[in-house]
């Protein structure tokens, strides 16, 4: 039976070096803050093609016409996670783990304002986010089961904080990709879908 563990989520610009000197990985860390500094798209994708932030003017602002609040993950190991919506603002901090699943709350033309699990909000160009549907593991360690039964034979233990995509949703177990393990988890079990949400 594979026990599924998680990594970290993302790291604070600011504190980097700080945190390198004190954990010891200072050149990665190094490497990663400079890609990350608030004056360089890199973590924004396409955000430089955009230019400056925009301005609030008297026109209609476009925006994608889908349902908000929705669920999207992170297209990127790296995505800046910005104040407001535009290159201009300062990068707050920085997601360090792709196919995480987070919520978009608001639009602003082709900036997205993002929740992740734990509540914390921030801006991100559209570029960096993708369709494809994940979940993360919450509350503690989990039963992957091979069935929907909630009594099925245990094919895998999850830990909170991994990443799998979605497959397809029952009413209250939904099936889940973790890498190289499928089986079916309760939707109380894992965060990134809607209550009532139907995935097939």
């Amino acid at each position: 039976m594979a026990c599924l563990s998680l990594a970290f989520k993302w790291f604070f610009p600011a504190c980097a070096r700080a945190a390198a000197a004190a954990t010891g990985f200072a050149v990665w860390l190094a490497v990663a803050t400079a890609l990350a500094a608030p004056g360089d798209p890199a973590g924004d994708a396409a955000a430089a093609a955009a230019g400056s932030a925009p301005v609030a003017t008297g026109r209609a602002v476009r925006t994608s016409g889908l349902p908000i609040p929705r669920f999207v993950s992170l297209r990127s190991t790296e995505v800046n996670v910005r104040t407001g919506p535009g290159i201009r603002y300062p990068v707050e901090w920085v997601f360090v783990r792709k196919d995480m699943p987070v919520e978009i709350t608001a639009e602003f033309d082709t900036w997205r304002r993002i929740r992740d699990w734990d509540g914390s909000e921030g801006w991100v160009h559209q570029s960096l986010l993708s369709g494809r549907r994940t979940v993360i593991v919450v509350g503690t360690v989990r039963s992957l089961r091979a069935d929907p039964d909630p009594r099925g034979r245990v094919v895998a233990r999850v830990e909170p904080g991994v990443i799998g995509e979605l497959q397809r949703c029952r009413p209250a177990r939904c099936e889940i990709a973790f890498g190289d393990h499928l089986g079916w988890l309760g939707r109380e079990e894992v965060w990134g879908l809607y209550s009532e949400e139907r995935i097939e």
